[in-house]
C-alpha cells in the first residue's frame, strides 16, 4: 500500500559528531504514523505516495509540546499588564472571567489560541479552563492535539455556578471525552492548593485517579502561596500535597518556582512532572525555577507559555529563548540548563510530562506523525553552526509547515484545517464586551 504522505528534501538535526543539518532526508507517514526517517534515497514508497510535499529549505523537527496553556484567555490579552500575581488573579482576571466567560467565548478564543500555537510549531497542548468542553471542541476543530483538563476551584465559576458540583462536571468532561475524538485527551485541572480546599483536592486526585487521567495543579508559583492555603499540612505548598496524598505519577505540577531541595526531593519520590512558565514567572515577578536541580532530580519537566493574559504570546520558541538565559542568570553560570535540554524540554520532554513519550515529541518509526517544518535559510538563522541556535534565535514564524496526526493543518504559513479570519472576527466581536 502505497504511504499517505512523503515529505522529501528536507534536513534533520545531526546527531553528536554529526553535521547540524543533514541534508536529502525524507519522512514517510502511513495514516497518522511515521513509518520511515531518514536518506530519501532509501526512502520505501519513494515515487508511490498518494501525496508528496518538497521540504526544500526546511528543516523537519518533531512539534513542539506545550504543557501549561489556558487557551481561551487570549481574550484577556494585555488587559492586566505589570501586576503582581494576587492584585492580578483576584483583582482584575477573576472578575473579568465572572463577566466574560461562556461557551461561546471560550470556543473562539480557544480557537485563536490553537492557530497562535500550530502558527508556531505547537502541535500539542495540556489546557485547563472552565467551560473545556467547548476548548475541546475548538481543539478538535482546529485539528491540534491537545489534553483538556476540566477546572476544579472553590467559588461560583464559569459553567458551574454552585461549587458542591465541580468534581461531578470534571468526571462528566473526562468520561464524555475519553476515546472520542484521537487529538483529545481529557484530564482534571485542580486551580491550585490556595483556591480548592483539601476536600476539593482529595476529591479531584480521587476523579482523577478512578478515571486513570492527569491532574493538574497550580502550586508554589509564589512567595507568599502558603500563607494563602486555608489549613496547610505541611511547610511548603509541595509537602501539604504530600500530606495529602495528592502527588503520583499523573499530576502535574505547574510552576513550582518556589519550591526547595526537600520540595524536589518530594516530587522525584511520588514521580510527578513539572510543567515551567518563565515568561508568565518573569512578567508576574513570581520567580525563577529551580529548573537545574528539577532535571538534576530526574523529574519529566515541559515548557508551557501559561495564558495569554498572563505571558502576551503562546510561542514556545520565545519560551525556549527566555528559559535558557534565566537559569544562567539563577546561577550566574553561562552554562546551566545547555540549549540541548531546552530544546527537549519543548519536545520529547514536553510529550513525558503529558504521559505521551511512546507517541509524540521525536522523529522515528513508529511514532504519531505531528512535525514541524522551519526554513532554517533565514538570516537570523544564519549560519548555523549548531542546532542549539534554535533556542536562541528562531521564532515561531520561522515555521511554514505544520502536520498533526498525519494531516497537514498549516500549509506554506496558512492555516489550512479552519478558517482563521471567521476565528479572529469573532474574537474581535467578543472582546467589545469586556
Amino acid at each position: 500500500m502505497p504511504a499517505d504522505l512523503i515529505i522529501t528534501d528536507i534536513h534533520l538535526p545531526g546527531k553528536p559528531g554529526q553535521p547540524p543539518l543533514l541534508p536529502d532526508n525524507c519522512i514517510v507517514i502511513h495514516a497518522d504514523t511515521i513509518t520511515y526517517v531518514g536518506p530519501l534515497a532509501k526512502a520505501p514508497d519513494n515515487g508511490t505516495a498518494k501525496k508528496r510535499l518538497s521540504g526544500s529549505n526546511m528543516l523537519a523537527l518533531p512539534g513542539l509540546v506545550n504543557t501549561h496553556c489556558h487557551g481561551a484567555m487570549t481574550l484577556l490579552r494585555g488587559l492586566a499588564d505589570d501586576l503582581e500575581l494576587s492584585d492580578w488573579l483576584n483583582n482584575h482576571i477573576f472578575p473579568a472571567e465572572a463577566a466574560n466567560v461562556n461557551a461561546e467565548m471560550v470556543y473562539w478564543c480557544t480557537k485563536l489560541a490553537a492557530a497562535e500555537m500550530i502558527m508556531s510549531g505547537t502541535t500539542t497542548v495540556a489546557d485547563g479552563y472552565f467551560h473545556e468542553h467547548d476548548a475541546a471542541r475548538a481543539f478538535a476543530d482546529a485539528g491540534m492535539r491537545a489534553v483538556t483538563a476540566q477546572a476544579v476551584i472553590d467559588f461560583p465559576a464559569p459553567g458551574v455556578a454552585d461549587p458542591a458540583n465541580n468534581i461531578i462536571h470534571a468526571e462528566q468532561f473526562v468520561a464524555h471525552w475519553r476515546g472520542r475524538n484521537p487529538l483529545i485527551t481529557p484530564a482534571i485541572f485542580a486551580h491550585s492548593p490556595y483556591t480548592c480546599c483539601n476536600d476539593t483536592l482529595l476529591a479531584a486526585k480521587k476523579a482523577a485517579r478512578d478515571a486513570g487521567v492527569l491532574l493538574f495543579i497550580h502550586l508554589a508559583e509564589t512567595r507568599h502561596e502558603l500563607s494563602m492555603i486555608e489549613k496547610p499540612l505541611g511547610a511548603s505548598p509541595v509537602r501539604h500535597l504530600a500530606e495529602l496524598g495528592i502527588l503520583d505519577q499523573n499530576t502535574v505540577c505547574v510552576h513550582c518556582v518556589w519550591t526547595d531541595e526537600e520540595d524536589l526531593t518530594l516530587l522525584a519520590k511520588h514521580q510527578c512532572k513539572i510543567a515551567v512558565c518563565p515568561q508568565s514567572h518573569a512578567k508576574l515577578a513570581s520567580g525563577i525555577a529551580p529548573l537545574e536541580t528539577m532535571l538534576a532530580k530526574n523529574i519529566p519537566v515541559g515548557l508551557g507559555t501559561d495564558g495569554a493574559a498572563s505571558n502576551n504570546s503562546l510561542d514556545l520558541f520565545r519560551e525556549m529563548d527566555l528559559c535558557a538565559k534565566v537559569q544562567k542568570i539563577r546561577h550566574l553560570d553561562p552554562v546551566a540548563v545547555p540549549a540541548a535540554d531546552i530544546l527537549a524540554m519543548a519536545t520529547a520532554g514536553g510529550a513525558a510530562v503529558l504521559n505521551m513519550a511512546n507517541s509524540i515529541g521525536t522523529l522515528r518509526p513508529g511514532m504519531t506523525a505531528d512535525i514541524i517544518l522551519l526554513d532554517y535559510t533565514t538570516p537570523h538563522l544564519q549560519p548555523m553552526h549548531g542546532i542549539d541556535l534554535l533556542v536562541y534565535a528562531a521564532n515561531g514564524d520561522d515555521v511554514h509547515w505544520v502536520i498533526i496526526n498525519g494531516k497537514i493543518v498549516m500549509a506554506a504559513k496558512t492555516i489550512v484545517s479552519f478558517d482563521l479570519d471567521e476565528t479572529m472576527d469573532m474574537v474581535r466581536q467578543l472582546a467589545t464586551t469586556i
